[in-house]
């Protein structure tokens, strides 16, 4: 880690400390700081306006005796280091796939290319599944964290490009995709295309120079990064559910009194609620913004897309496996798919 920022992440965490147990040791109000990716924009980052409507929240319902200390961009750190820093010391943090994946691999599980319909189909599996709720224990059995909550960061992902329209697997053949994690590489191959891991700094440069053809992401995020100046065509595939994953640390949530770990999860759920109806509301106009500003835009049928699933499903589990990842956690998630 690079030594500046160790020390600043250091000196955070203690000032955290000092919110928690005060000078005098009794409990009094808390500091807690959460960090998450993105710009502090609420119109065009869904993880902003979760972090901002949970900090309003708490705030309100302490009475001020539980403040919220906003750190977007990352500037604790990037994903890694700030998981580091939610595992050892008092706070939170909203991390995606890449922070989560490599101290818990099984929540590539929950990505499944074509998973998921509809809104309704995803949140449910979240919100009353049961490989969500082992997923929890397991995550906080390992790391001594918990995984407060699933974050709707913008609907679902969609393929885009800059050399061809993409109706089905065929046409991805010959093409080099960004990717964001090693499980969008699988899933690309497993369409006969490549992938290559770009962090989101660089994208946009990425496809301008022709280092990818294409990548895939929602809406929101197409828009965020003005991807649309740099790829011609949009597929609505509804391939995942974009979402990121509220972290505490576990020594937080045991030194807040009962009446204030009740204030601060149900506070997750109300910003939650919030951000899932903001995220939804958007969707469609975001669609048609980028309709309007450039983009050619397709919606697969129903029969393509069970192409996209069907040449896609098993390749993406065989890959689970050589994570590591035990088969009974597919099969579970399976069964509360169904």
């Amino acid at each position: 880690m690079n030594m500046v920022r160790k020390g600043k992440a250091l000196n955070l965490s203690a000032l955290a400390l000092v919110g928690v147990f005060g000078m005098s040791g009794l409990v009094q109000a808390q500091s807690i700081n959460l960090s998450y990716n993105g710009a502090p924009d609420a119109d065009k980052n869904a993880v902003h306006l979760f972090a901002s409507n949970l900090k309003s929240i708490v705030e309100k319902n302490s009475n001020g005796e539980i403040e919220l200390k906003l750190y977007p961009n990352s500037i604790l750190g990037e994903e890694q280091e700030r998981m580091e820093q939610v595992i050892n010391s008092p706070s939170l943090n909203i991390a995606s796939f890449g922070g989560i994946s490599p101290i818990f691999p099984e929540i590539f599980v929950s990505s499944i290319p074509f998973m998921f319909t509809d809104f309704e189909m995803a949140r449910k599996f979240f919100d009353e599944g049961d490989y969500w709720k082992k997923a929890q224990t397991e995550f906080y059995q390992r790391n001594n964290a918990h995984l407060l909550a699933v974050v709707e960061e913008g609907g679902f992902l969609a393929f885009t490009n800059n050399k061809r329209e993409i109706r089905t697997p065929d046409d991805f053949k010959g093409l080099k995709f960004r990717a964001m994690d090693k499980s969008q590489v699988a899933l690309y191959e497993s369409f006969g295309a490549s992938g290559t891991p770009i962090p989101w700094t660089e994208v946009y440069m990425a496809l301008k120079m022709g280092v990818a053809d294409g990548q895939m992401n929602p809406p929101m995020y197409i828009i965020m990064g003005s991807l649309n100046e740099v790829q011609q065509y949009l597929t609505l595939a509804n391939v995942q559910y974009s979402d990121q994953f509220l972290v505490a640390n576990d020594k937080l949530m045991k030194n807040l009194t009962d009446e204030q770990r009740e204030i601060l999860l149900s506070a997750v759920k109300e910003a939650n609620t919030l951000n899932r109806e903001s995220v939804q509301s958007q969707v469609e106009n975001r669609i048609d913004y980028l309709s309007k500003n450039g983009m050619k835009v397709y919606q697969p049928t129903e029969e393509e897309i069970a192409q996209f699933r069907d040449a896609s499903k098993e390749s993406y589990i065989s890959w689970l496996e050589t994570q590591g990842i035990d088969k009974s956690w597919v099969d579970l998630a399976m069964k509360d798919i169904k």
